[in-house]
């Protein structure tokens, strides 16, 4: 009897081992996976541009223009590099906005939602920030604002949406997306409008797609854009300072 007891628990045990190991090499995969920046076209946007650029320890990327009176704190998009997004951010620099891109475990905000915890501290010349980001990190911006609402003036989503409900929070947000952007539910899109404020800011940029926003590649289920990848990185950038500077 003791020996059948020793040895269903040895089973027990295996099949539990081999299970964790199948579930850790299916997350392994899935984690791996990962739209990466395309560094030759993020370099090349960024030369003879009046901005500087530093990474901190952390992996954040501050990207500055002379003398900011703004700062904008920027989440990336589900499962692309954090870099890919440097030429929207040198482009928004450009606009006099300090641009501090976050960089998140894994590549999912939603591992780090609190990642602008003590960014704005470090910039105690700058009073007034932002918060935004692209699909999955606009979203987790949105979640994050919500319990911040007193320390930021708006939020800007790039082909994202807000379920968090933010119709009374007295900020200012801007919502851009691509005219032929699939990969944003537009049906969910829609449900969540009534979470904004109802003097919310919207463009939508014809001939844009989800990917443009970054410099990644294209991204599976997006649509075919008609503009190239800079005219709409330039675009968002024009809108987003004339968002903040309204």
């Amino acid at each position: 009897m003791e020996f059948c007891r020793t040895r269903k628990a040895r089973v027990a045990l295996a099949v539990t081992a081999a299970v964790l190991i199948l579930v850790g090499g299916v997350c392994g995969v899935y984690l791996g996976d990962y739209y990466r920046a395309d560094t030759e076209a993020v370099v090349a946007f960024a030369a003879d541009r009046p901005v500087t650029r530093r990474v901190a320890d952390d992996g954040t990327v501050v990207i500055a223009p002379p003398n900011p009176e703004v700062g904008l704190i920027f989440y990336p998009g589900g499962k692309v590099e954090h870099t890919a997004y440097e030429p929207l951010l040198t482009a928004c620099a450009e606009q006099g906005i300090l641009c501090v891109l976050t960089e998140m475990p894994f590549r999912l905000a939603v591992l780090d939602i609190n990642a602008a915890d003590g960014i704005r501290e470090q910039y105690p010349a700058i009073t007034r920030w932002y918060i935004g980001g692209h699909s999955l990190g606009g979203s987790m911006a949105a979640a994050y604002v919500e319990k911040h609402t007193d320390a930021f003036e708006g939020l800007v989503l790039l082909g994202s949406y807000s379920t968090a409900d933010l119709s009374q929070s007295g900020l200012k947000v801007l919502s851009i997306y691509g005219s032929e952007d699939t990969v944003l539910n537009r049906e969910k899109y829609a449900e969540c409008l009534p979470y904004l404020p109802a003097d919310r800011t919207e463009h939508v940029i014809a001939g844009g797609c989800h990917a443009y926003f970054g410099m990644y590649g294209p991204q599976d289920g997006d649509g075919t854009p008609t503009i190239d990848r800079v005219e709409q990185l330039e675009q968002t950038a024009a809108h987003v300072g004339a968002f903040i500077r309204s």
